[in-house]
């Protein structure tokens, strides 16, 4: 790789969610210049559906940084825009839409894209979410050249994380925006320097990683207690973990795994500190849950505004 002419690279940064944000502010603070950003229009948010800009939007707002919103990025307008801007490299974090070709190509240095996983395992939108349902003890984050197809790219560097017993999806995405935010700096620093060079990922151990759906989200109380707590902890905070009680939408924001294996599945037993619901395996004392147009709480409280029957249960 050739080195660029500074110590520095001119950058537009693309990003959108709240973990994007760690990696704008350490390219704001880095050696590099952040000229502008690349971020998902306004969406709408909140009971009143007001449009509301993205996490992203607003931190380069601060900065007084331009901000560009295309409906897709394929935009003619845009394409413009970022062809006149002449960036050496575009760092991306969660950007949430496809980078066509024409664009890939606009910046000399290409597109370098931070992923919160070990490529070539779990490419897709919920990296993370995947390696805690599937029960993976480590994960990590990636750097790589952005390429047509999803997430295939060759790899720049790697970071790992473990996976501890009780995390979530939040909880690791909190850290690995942090410790990725690094290693993106770190990156663009090798990549200025003319040292480092991407390593083609591996043709073997790829796995799919895509959005977790509503519908993904619901718990099977036939699987075991084990399985059941990874879901949970995967699918938390989004979209959330359900089932139904009454008929009704019953989330499931945090358990315990426990080995008294005295209950069917999906079966309740209520006492005045707990509420332990049966699996196919085990059992689960539940923490924090919320019930349809409730609060989230813990499960002793809500249980004392029920009037609980024999043998009741969780799910249909």
């Amino acid at each position: 790789m050739i080195p660029l002419d500074s110590a520095g690279v001119r950058l537009v940064f693309a990003g959108t969610p709240d973990v994007a944000v760690p990696s704008l502010q350490a390219l704001l603070e880095s050696d590099h210049e952040v000229v502008a950003v690349v971020t998902r229009p306004d969406a709408p948010s909140g009971r009143g559906r007001r449009l509301q800009a993205s996490p992203v939007a607003e931190r380069a707002a601060r900065e007084g940084l331009e901000i560009l919103r295309p409906e897709r990025p394929r935009d003619p307008d845009f394409i413009a825009r970022l062809t006149e801007l002449a960036p050496d490299c575009c760092p991306v974090v969660a950007y949430g839409a496809l980078i066509p070709q024409q664009v890939i190509d606009i910046p000399a240095h290409g597109w370098v894209n931070l992923h919160f996983s070990l490529l070539p395992a779990w490419r897709g939108a919920a990296p993370v979410q995947h390696a805690v349902i599937n029960g993976d003890p480590v994960t990590g984050a990636a750097t790589f050249s952005l390429v047509r197809e999803l997430d295939a790219g060759p790899v720049y560097r790697t970071i790992t994380e473990p996976i501890g017993p009780t995390d979530t999806a939040g909880d690791l995405l909190q850290r690995l925006s942090v410790s990725g935010a690094r290693l993106l700096v770190e990156t663009l620093d090798g990549i200025a320097a003319g040292d480092l060079e991407p390593v083609p990922q591996p043709t073997e151990g790829i796995s799919p990683a895509p959005k977790i759906t509503v519908e993904d989200a619901k718990i099977n109380w036939a699987d075991s207690a084990l399985t059941v707590d990874r879901l949970i902890r995967g699918c938390y905070p989004a979209p959330g973990a359900w089932s139904t009680f009454r008929n009704e939408r019953f989330k499931i924001n945090s358990a315990t795994p426990d080995d008294r294996d005295d209950l069917g599945p999906g079966v309740l037993e209520v006492t005045k500190r707990s509420v332990r619901v049966g699996t196919g395996r085990g059992s689960l004392l539940l923490g924090r849950v919320q019930a349809q147009g409730k609060k989230p709480m813990q499960a002793a409280d809500w249980a004392r505004g029920v009037q609980f029957v024999p043998d009741e249960s969780l799910g249909e």
